[in-house]
């Protein structure tokens, strides 16, 4: 296991761009440890990592870049996102869009796009980001666009989230274009 390149990406992930993983912090910028660990273990290169690799990453370390408190796992310096994710209700723009790997379209395109285990699915305001996040999952990921606003307007509920994520309670399938 590379743990200084663990370190590296748990830190990218909690400090950066935690929308890039689907992670969404509290308050405290802290994210459930098994919900990092779920978003680590999409790239093949962490499919394996566990909360032993976690805790023996930060063991290693010489700058304690982490803390762990009830389930939970938080980067204690060097954020750069820009604000808390807001989670009222908000008008999304006329499209939206949403990179995932192509293993994942047959069953979007069936049941919508569902949260799977986290509290909101996310959404990007650019293909560039969506692209981002997609790569994540697959080397050649399908950009999916989201027809927000009506879905909006039929009473689909949409969270600004920051400059380029918006967050859905789901999407259905007949606002999805790929």
């Amino acid at each position: 296991m590379n743990y200084v390149g663990l370190s590296k990406e748990i830190s990218y992930a909690l400090r950066h761009a935690p929308w890039e993983y689907e992670l969404e912090l509290d308050e405290n910028g802290a994210v459930d440890v098994q919900q990092l660990i779920d978003s680590l273990r999409e790239d093949t290169k962490w499919q394996f990592v566990t909360i032993k690799d976690i805790l023996k990453s930060m063991e290693l370390s010489d700058k304690k870049r982490f803390e762990i408190k009830d389930g939970k796992i938080r980067a204690l310096y060097g954020h750069s996102i820009p604000q808390k994710l807001i989670k009222e209700p908000q008008e999304p723009p006329e499209i939206l869009y949403h990179g995932t790997a192509r293993r994942f379209v047959e069953s979007i395109m069936k049941d919508g796009l569902l949260p799977r285990g986290r509290q909101y699915v996310h959404l990007s305001s650019d293909t560039a980001t969506a692209s981002i996040v997609g790569k994540r999952r697959d080397s050649s990921p399908v950009l999916l666009k989201i027809y927000a606003k009506k879905a909006w307007d039929d009473g689909a509920k949409f969270y600004y989230g920051n400059e380029t994520i918006w967050l859905a309670d789901n999407v259905d399938s007949k606002y999805i274009e790929d």
